[in-house]
C-alpha cells in the first residue's frame, strides 16, 4: 500500500480545504503535522517531514500545498537517499513564491526555492489566477524541478476560497502518480 502524505501549507488545510476532504474520505491519507503553521521555519518543517516519512516501512506519495511545495524541494535535497527511495511521486498544488510580492512575510526560509529537478515523478498545478505567484514562474519550477505542468483556470490559490470541495480533477492528477509508480 502507498501512504499518502498530506503536506499543507501556511495556516494548515481546513474543513472546507481539498487536502483535508482526501484525508477524510481516504485512511490511506496521513497528514504531516507541524508544530508552527502560522510562522512556520522552513528547516524545521522539513525535519518533521523526514522524521515522519522515515518511520514509515512502505511507499509514500506528496500531496504539496503552497507553501508545503518549496518545503518538498528543500526536503528533497537533504534527507538521506534510503528515505528518499521511499518516495514515489508529488503532487505539487498553487507552489506560492517566496520571492513575490504577495508572499507572506510569517514564514522564513523558505526561499530561494530550490530548483534542483526532484528524484521522483512530480505535477506541479498552478492557477491562472494565484495571488502568491505568476503562471510563468510556477511553469519555471515545474521545468526546474523536471515535473508535469498543468495549468486550471481562475481557482485562485486552489485552496477552500476556491471552491473546489474535493476537487476530482486533483484526485484524478494523484491516481495518475500512483498508477505510475505501481
Amino acid at each position: 500500500m502507498i501512504t499518502t502524505l498530506i503536506l499543507p501549507g501556511l495556516g494548515n488545510s481546513g474543513p472546507e480545504h481539498w487536502q483535508t476532504i482526501w484525508e477524510k474520505n481516504d485512511a490511506s491519507f496521513q497528514r504531516v503535522v507541524q508544530d508552527n503553521w502560522d510562522t512556520p521555519h522552513c528547516d524545521e518543517w522539513v525535519q518533521r517531514v523526514e522524521e515522519f516519512i522515515s518511520t514509515l516501512s512502505g511507499k509514500v506519495v506528496l500531496v504539496a500545498h503552497s507553501s508545503a511545495c518549496a518545503l518538498v524541494a528543500h526536503w528533497a535535497l537533504k534527507t538521506s537517499p534510503l528515505t528518499l527511495k521511499k518516495v514515489q511521486g508529488g503532487l505539487l498544488v498553487a507552489p506560492s513564491d517566496p520571492e513575490g510580492p504577495n508572499y507572506p512575510k510569517e514564514p522564513v526560509g523558505f526561499g530561494p526555492v530550490p530548483t534542483k529537478p526532484l528524484p521522483f515523478p512530480t505535477i506541479v498545478v498552478a492557477s491562472t489566477d494565484d495571488r502568491y505567484i505568476t503562471v510563468e514562474r510556477a511553469k519555471a519550477y515545474a521545468s526546474a524541478w523536471q515535473s508535469r505542468f498543468v495549468v486550471i483556470k481562475n481557482a485562485g490559490h486552489i485552496n477552500s476560497n476556491s471552491g473546489l470541495s474535493d476537487w476530482p480533477e486533483g484526485l484524478a492528477l494523484l491516481k495518475e502518480l500512483k498508477e505510475k509508480s505501481a
